[in-house]
């Protein structure tokens, strides 16, 4: 019967391909069925194989114990030996209790056999002791009975017949064991049966509620349909208002845009234009009357408006583009002092017009991380203003604030008129421009500010404004440092 099931076993092991994850444990298997079956050579083969499989570590201790098994059947004692006493090492780093009592008794099977009684007894005793830390009946009874044999062989008949009644102990218990499992198997049969008897009254009962359920599913599918249709609908329905919201916003958000241009054009712009306008006729008046004397100051104002309207023009080009979302914008390390030096450079001539002072003390160390262009802008922006509200023989200074969870805070900071606490708060207000008629005199409507305030925030920067009416303004700019990586 048991070569039958081996044979059986080793069949459906066949089926069993290569690729299969579990595969190393199908020939640990089929080594233990050769093994058994006495077929050693063959047996060592599977092991072999299973030694240079990527899996082997998991059960190399088992397998080096099965080697050692097999070369001890074919009395090559000094492979045995190599073999089990590495398995047995293993074992012990992996504390497996029931595994190093089967290879201290094999081992000390192994140098009996040889007649080497000194070494094989210290591992019987050791199979002995481990055995009587775990509720094995089967382990007990198998190294009492070893010891039985080792001291009657020593003629020590007292201590053999001792570990004799051992082995009678648990010989009984054993059997115990066996007749209790085999009343349980009786017992579970029984209940099986019985078991079986409930399945086919059950199946009756069940074939009658499950007509009625039938009836129930078909009446819960059809509700279920309705209802995801309804709920189907909804939704389209819900889409279709947050697209019309959504385009609404956008055309809300379209109208607001141009009647920002429109509130800018009208006042700056004409403003600017009324002015280049004056400054021309009295430029032609002068020039009537011979006033020749007065021209170079009339050409330097007229250049300064015409500066100032450029200035505005392209701020009004800069912010429609981003209230479009067509600003092409790439963050890169920028050196600070590099970037404001090129920005003042552009505005030396108006610095000596009004004999102004312009201090640069960033630290060439300095780099942040911001789009190039954007922050021109910004800075050329700022620039301007400061220029624009700084008084004849004014300094403009532009330092390093200070270095504060990632960022620096750099300034620009001018000694010119200032402005009151409702204008600061006005400017700081996303998307606000200031009423023309309320302002302060000489203020625009705030679309270079609110453009700074764009250009800024695409940086993930940070924009503050301190200012004294008389004393001057700071425009505080914080930008991300550049992190240095390694």
């Amino acid at each position: 019967m048991r070569k039958k099931i081996f044979k059986e076993a080793k069949k459906e092991y066949s089926f069993v391909s290569e690729k299969f994850p579990l595969y190393y444990l199908v020939l640990q298997n089929l080594g233990g069925i050769s093994l058994e079956q006495k077929k050693i050579k063959e047996a060592i083969c599977y092991f072999k194989t299973l030694q240079v499989h990527p899996n082997y570590s998991l059960v190399k201790s088992s397998v080096l114990h099965a080697l050692g098994l097999a070369y001890f059947h074919l009395s090559r004692f000094d492979k045995a030996e190599t073999y089990l006493l590495m398995s047995y090492s293993l074992q012990e780093k992996e504390k497996d209790t029931i595994s190093l009592i089967s290879s201290y008794t094999n081992i000390a099977n192994l140098y009996y056999e040889q007649y080497k009684d000194s070494q094989a007894i210290p591992y019987f005793e050791k199979a002995y002791h481990l055995s009587k830390k775990i509720k094995s009946f089967k382990f007990r009874r198998k190294t009492s009975l070893n010891m039985s044999v080792i001291e009657e062989n020593r003629k020590n008949l007292t201590k053999a017949l001792i570990y004799r009644k051992e082995f009678e102990k648990w010989n009984d218990s054993l059997n115990d064991q066996n007749k209790i499992w085999s009343i349980a198997q009786v017992e579970k049969k029984y209940a099986v049966n019985q078991k079986q008897k409930q399945i086919k009254l059950l199946e009756v009962e069940n074939k009658v509620k499950i007509t009625q359920r039938n009836g129930f599913v078909i009446s819960s599918i059809l509700l279920l349909l309705l209802l995801s249709t309804s709920l189907y609908f909804y939704y389209r329905k819900n889409k279709t208002n947050k697209i019309i919201l959504t385009q609404k916003n956008e055309l809300d958000t379209l109208n607001a845009t141009k009647d920002k241009l429109l509130s800018v054009i009208s006042h700056d712009l004409r403003s600017s234009v009324n002015a280049f306008k004056q400054s021309s006729s009295k430029l032609l008046k002068d020039i009537d009357d011979n006033n020749y004397e007065k021209l170079p100051k009339i050409a330097r104002k007229s250049i300064a408006i015409a500066s100032s309207t450029s200035s505005l023009l392209d701020n009004i080009l800069h912010w429609a583009t981003i209230q479009n979302h067509q600003l092409y914008f790439s963050r890169e390390s920028v050196n600070l002092f590099s970037v404001m030096e090129q920005i003042a450079y552009n505005y030396k001539p108006l610095f000596e017009d009004k004999n102004i002072i312009f201090k640069n003390t960033i630290p060439k160390s300095v780099f942040v991380w911001a789009d190039l262009d954007s922050l021109k802008i910004t800075t050329r922006n700022l620039l301007d203003n400061a220029i624009k509200f700084s008084k004849e023989t004014g300094i403009i200074s532009v330092y390093l604030y200070k270095e504060e969870d990632g960022f620096y805070y750099f300034v620009i900071e001018d000694t010119g008129i200032g402005m009151d606490k409702e204008t600061q708060e006005a400017l700081l207000k996303e998307g606000v421009l200031l009423n023309k008629k309320k302002n302060q005199k000489g203020l625009g409507t705030g679309l270079g500010i609110q453009l700074c305030k764009s250009m800024i925030k695409k940086n993930k920067g940070k924009f503050l404004i301190e200012s004294t009416e008389g004393l001057g303004t700071k425009m505080i700019i914080a930008l991300p440092k550049l992190v240095q990586n390694g």
